[in-house]
């Protein structure tokens, strides 16, 4: 009987862990997540150039946070085309 007990607990604790790693993916592929970074990303770099007296501090904080957005495009197409090479 005590077999049972702890394959149940085990099988259960399992499928929790398995909850938790399902949902760690898809915060990692979230539009919530790129967004997020995007607009910290945007924060950070226009209060840097700000303190170092850049002349157009609102428009060039754009580049890094577009170069990550457009990142996040090409790293999903790269992904996709190494997957389908993984899986012959």
């Amino acid at each position: 009987m005590n077999s049972n007990k702890d394959l149940v607990a085990r099988v259960h604790d399992i499928e929790q862990r398995n909850a938790k790693v399902s949902l760690d993916k898809q915060w990692e592929v979230s539009w919530t997540r790129k967004v997020a970074i995007i607009i910290l990303t945007y924060i950070v770099v226009l209060i840097y150039l700000y303190v170092i007296g850049n002349s157009n501090p609102w428009i060039n904080a754009i580049v890094p946070p577009t170069g990550f957005f457009l990142s996040t495009l090409a790293i999903s197409r790269l992904r996709t085309i190494w997957q389908s090479k993984v899986k012959q």
